[in-house]
């Protein structure tokens, strides 16, 4: 109902505040408010994404101005170069818990100022540090001008991290002094950091970190050095102002989001701490997690109803609760997916006749949308972001061995793809263009589809409606990936590179893990050896399982992945489990540091 999301973080951030509702944790959410929401997607004929950007009508969106203690709406100012720009704050109502964004788009403002919140992507480095402090200085303003006074700080990646200069800035005017100031701020602060890729980290020259922080000073003026020693970080083309950098050396509490991000975070930021072991680094790791209510669809849920008991929901993160999935009769669960594939269908079938209808664009398209897909054939989905690293071609490695298993007589396979490229990323473009055309290619005899315009409404069918989840990023670059962990929890197994999640979630039972063994940094030997893993698993195991019926045209092997995946990704990879981490480990021993402090 609120489209301002993009991908993993947004949707983790929601699932994050859900959760906390849920279970009654006192969170507040700040963010952007991003008028234009995030961008609808149309592939042309020819397989380019093209962007389209729709303004949010805000009367039909469940969203309300934030107001002040007098009931005024609030409006707080944020020092940007030589200027002040105004920020509106709105309102968000999850449950028991509140979300704040940030709004720049107010008459009073410049116009290029307005633009600061208007869309999650767009813009330069420029722009990007100016919406960094807006966030991170604006944030804390707002907070204060609506009588929060949050105990605990959590930074949710680096782009929130200028959160640091304002509250340093604060305890400053308070009588601190800077050491004292930060030493403060540091046991109150937690940091979350989601990528092991370069390119995540925003980095901006110290120069143009000056020139737009130039009127946040205020009494923090005299340190102003020392500030920007925190976030001075080289990662190998000089010495640059690091937003993660900043935000590790401020925050008392750094955690990765699986287990091997950490070893790799740890790894990666050697630098901040170059005299202390790997082993010692103080980053954590709490693995993501959803939030299964949102994410399990009506058929599951019916069947977990009656054999886990209808408080299931309140006890999703019990271990031993969800052995009662074994006791589902193998037709009741065959039944449950069956209809999941069906719907699945029902939704490609429409959404290809829509787009006939709305672009006329010929037979072409009407085949990729994968109008040729059979609804009785064992379904693989890959749906995630278009990048480099995600591999989305992979599967494409030798063409004429991948056709032979879409195309065989009696056990076919078929493949839907979806997802959508950042805007400026010109070779996550190019990737999702030529999957496109191995959609259109005879070749796979209409068993690969695409389908456009990737959202929260087609991922729910997508993670609930297919057979087998493809992932097959190249490690270590997923920190941790949470779209298999939804598409597990409705009996979807996962196949997947041991990265992430994945690493810790696979118990040689509950789905396939990719290895080619290949090791080195050749990554064209690599992808060699890893699609050919990736064959022979389908060819040896997956396929036979889905097909192999017993006399009641059951699939018994099949049934027992689908069961052990259910089982074991349920509780340990939900956001129940991961709020109740971040309360236990990262929130509550943070308040009781800034106990200690105030005493």
């Amino acid at each position: 109902s609120l489209p301002i999301y993009a991908g993993g973080l947004g949707v983790l951030a929601g699932d994050h505040c859900k959760e906390a509702s849920d279970l009654g944790v006192p969170l507040i959410g700040v963010g952007f408010m991003y008028p234009q929401g995030y961008f609808h997607q149309h592939v042309s004929a020819e397989g380019w994404q093209e962007e389209v950007y729709e303004r949010l009508n805000w009367a039909e969106t469940a969203i309300e101005p934030a107001t002040t203690a007098d009931g005024r709406p609030c409006v707080t100012a944020v020092p940007l170069g030589d200027r002040t720009v105004l920020v509106a704050v709105w309102r968000v109502r999850l449950g028991r818990v509140t979300l704040y964004l940030l709004d720049t788009d107010l008459e009073e403002n410049a116009p290029w100022d307005r633009e600061l919140s208007a869309r999650l992507y767009g813009g330069d480095r420029e722009i990007r540090v100016q919406q960094e402090i807006v966030l991170g200085i604006g944030g804390v303003r707002a907070l204060k001008a609506l009588g929060c006074e949050p105990a605990v700080f959590h930074l949710n990646e680096g782009h929130a991290a200028f959160v640091i200069l304002q509250r340093i800035r604060d305890a400053i005017e308070g009588g601190a002094s800077f050491d004292h100031a930060l030493e403060e701020i540091r046991e109150t602060t937690v940091f979350t950091t989601h990528t092991p890729v370069p390119a995540g980290h925003d980095t901006f020259p110290f120069s143009l970190v000056e020139k737009h922080l130039s009127g946040c000073w205020g009494t923090l003026g005299a340190h102003r050095d020392q500030f920007l020693a925190l976030g001075s970080h080289d990662s190998g083309a000089g010495a640059q102002f690091n937003m993660t950098a900043l935000a590790m050396r401020s925050a008392g509490a750094v955690n990765a989001v699986s287990q091997l991000h950490g070893e790799v975070t740890r790894g990666m930021w050697s630098a901040i701490w170059p005299d202390q072991p790997a082993a010692t680094r103080p980053v954590t790791s709490v693995t993501n997690g959803v939030h299964v209510p949102t994410w399990v669809s009506h058929e599951m849920a019916t069947l977990f109803d009656h054999h886990l008991g209808p408080d299931w929901r309140d006890r999703v993160d019990e271990l031993a609760l969800w052995d009662g999935v074994l006791s589902i009769p193998d037709e009741a669960l065959w039944a449950a997916r069956r209809n999941l594939r069906h719907y699945l269908f029902t939704f490609i079938r429409e959404r290809a006749r829509q787009r006939w209808t709305e672009d006329r664009v010929g037979t072409p398209r009407i085949v990729a949308a994968g109008t040729l897909l059979d609804p009785n054939t064992l379904t693989i989905g890959f749906a995630r972001r278009f990048a480099g690293y995600k591999r989305s071609e992979l599967i494409f490695t030798d063409p004429e061995r991948l056709a032979r298993i879409l195309t065989s007589t009696e056990r076919p396979v078929q493949i839907i793809f979806s997802g959508k490229a950042h805007p400026a990323d010109d070779v996550g473009k190019h990737h999702l263009q030529r999957v496109y055309k191995r959609a259109l290619d005879p070749l796979f005899g209409g068993r690969v589809a695409f389908v456009d315009d990737y959202d929260l409404h087609v991922a729910h069918y997508l993670v609930q409606g297919c057979d087998l989840w493809l992932n097959n990023p190249r490690k270590p670059l997923e920190a941790s990936g949470t779209s298999g962990m939804k598409a597990a929890v409705n009996g979807v197994p996962h196949l997947s590179i041991g990265d992430g999640w994945w690493a810790e979630g696979f118990n040689g039972s509950n789905g396939w893990t990719i290895d080619g063994g290949a090791v080195g940094d050749n990554p064209d030997v690599i992808d060699l050896a890893d699609a050919t893993s990736l064959y022979t698993l389908l060819e040896e195991q997956v396929v036979p399982a889905f097909y192999d019926r017993n006399a009641a045209g059951l699939p018994p092997r099949w049934l027992a992945v689908v069961r052990e995946s259910i089982r074991s990704v349920a509780p340990r990879f939900s956001a129940r489990r991961m709020v109740k981490e971040y309360a236990e480990r990262m929130y509550t021993p943070a308040l009781s540091r800034r106990i200690g402090v105030s005493s």
